[in-house]
Parts: structure tokens; C-alpha cells; sequence
């Protein structure tokens, strides 16, 4: 029997055809072998952190999968590719940036997979819609994702598209 656990990904955008690029993102994850979008947020606009550049979309999808956490990553990593990502630069504008926030109750602290996502709790683009999926989620070392909501709150962050 094939273990599945539900990985939380955050999407997010601000080159190009943005919306499109979260569209395509949530159906290519929909593809995904042993893996099902079983939710996905409203899409959000918010400012770049840590950089200049235009307004950037978010969402986060909630999945049911059987790969592996690496294999899920890589294959982020992969449509990342195919939407034309380039890392020129930390924090640069993108075509389109998938993080892999949680994959089951797994703790890893390997520099190519930091799990939970070592930021998830600092961006309300990540908590906004990851608590409009999963408004009870309890994840490793945070604890009830909830409680970070009010560290973020200066945030700028509004719904545009449910």
C-alpha cells in the first residue's frame, strides 16, 4: 500500500501573465502522478518582499500525494522550468515560484529541502491562503499555523480572485 500525505505548496507570480501562470501551475499540479489537488485558495495580490518589481499573485494548493518530498520538489522545480523561471538573483521577479511549505508531519533541515518551509510563518502571502484551505493546521516546530497570522498584519495582502 502506497502511504500518501497532503504537502502544502505555495504559488505565486509577478512577470508576464501572472494569473495565467497560477492557473497553469494548479492544473500541472493536478497532473502530478500519485496526486490530487484536493484545495486550493483564492488568489491574492500582495507587494514583493525583500525586493522591487511588480505586485505579485499567491495562492497555496493543498495536495493528496504519494510522491516522495524530494520528487514533489524536483518536480516544482520542473514546472517552474516550463513557465520560464529564471533565479538570476534572491528574491528576483518571477514567472512563476512554487515552494513546497509541508509535506505530511516531516521535519527535514537539509539545505536542499527545509521542511516545514523556513519562512511559511513570516509571509502573510503564504499564511493568508494557507489558512483559507487548512484553517486548522498544526505544523512541526510552529505549532497551530494561526498564531502567526497577527505577526503579519502589517502586511498588505487583498483577495482578487476566489
Amino acid at each position: 500500500m502506497v502511504t500518501r500525505v497532503v504537502a502544502y505548496v505555495a504559488l505565486g507570480a509577478n512577470l508576464g501573465d501572472a494569473a495565467s501562470a497560477l492557473l497553469a501551475a494548479f492544473d500541472r499540479l493536478s497532473g502530478l502522478p500519485d496526486t490530487e489537488l484536493v484545495a486550493r485558495s483564492s488568489v491574492y495580490r500582495t507587494a514583493p518582499i525583500g525586493a522591487g518589481g511588480p505586485d505579485y499573485l499567491n495562492a497555496v494548493a493543498a495536495l493528496s500525494t504519494a510522491i516522495t518530498a524530494p520528487d514533489l520538489l524536483r518536480a516544482l522545480h520542473d514546472t517552474e522550468a516550463a513557465a520560464g523561471r529564471e533565479r538570476s538573483y534572491r528574491n528576483a521577479p518571477r514567472t512563476l515560484d512554487l515552494d513546497l511549505l509541508s509535506w505530511g508531519d516531516v521535519v527535514s533541515a537539509q539545505p536542499e529541502l527545509t521542511l516545514p518551509h523556513p519562512r511559511l510563518h513570516l509571509r502573510a502571502f503564504v499564511l493568508v491562503p494557507l489558512l483559507e484551505i487548512a484553517p486548522a493546521l498544526v505544523l512541526p516546530g510552529l505549532g497551530p499555523v494561526s498564531n502567526w497570522l497577527p505577526g503579519v498584519a502589517g502586511q498588505r495582502i487583498e483577495r482578487v480572485v476566489e
